[in-house]
């Protein structure tokens, strides 16, 4: 046998992707304290708590405006199934927490979609989880966004835009249905 064939197989990690965006954040050091760009261990059992206090929260934004612990984050596996999932619970009693169109208040939680935009304040967090099999740790792997996440995600209109690019939206009808023209008329 050779070493390949005896080698252990290599087991996927759960990564959870965060994208994050603040509209000072080029003014103001809020996030100089996280860890971008470089994937980051953490223990399965471990809560991932974000805030501002460095003593209790892993991932730190220095901002006043920000809780000592924001939200926090769970790692688990559901019942009776392989996957794994996260938690997401607002810790802040003064601020509440979007994630996507459900807010959150005080000590409420749900499981975090796989694709999601967190929201509190003025901060933007688009999280997205990337599964993997590990039951002993996941990665966290953060990134920070140069335009507003929100302004980047806008979904397309459901409206039709007519070739001269002018959405008929802007321009409202004031209750006249539509006409149709022949093309062979003038």
């Amino acid at each position: 046998m050779t070493s390949f064939e005896e080698a252990e197989t290599e087991e996927t990690v759960t990564c959870l992707h965060m994208t994050f965006y603040h509209p000072c954040q080029d003014n103001k050091m809020m996030f100089h304290c996280l860890n971008f760009c470089k994937r980051e261990q953490v223990r399965a059992d471990e809560v991932a708590k974000f805030g501002r206090d460095s003593n209790v929260c892993r991932y730190n934004l220095m901002d006043t405006r920000v809780s000592r612990i924001q939200f926090s984050l769970q790692f688990y596996r559901k019942l009776n199934s392989s996957q794994f999932c996260f938690e997401i619970k607002n810790m802040s009693k003064k601020t509440k927490l979007i994630v996507d169109q459900t807010e959150l208040g005080y000590l409420n939680k749900i499981d975090l979609p796989w694709k999601c935009i967190i929201c509190f304040g003025d901060y933007q967090i688009l999280a997205e989880v990337q599964e993997g099999e590990s039951v002993d740790y996941f990665e966290t792997h953060l990134h920070l966004a140069e335009v507003p996440i929100l302004q980047e995600r806008c979904l397309p209109s459901l409206q039709p835009i007519p070739e001269n690019g002018v959405s008929s939206s802007l321009f409202p009808s004031q209750g006249k249905s539509p006409i149709e023209i022949d093309e062979n008329e003038s």
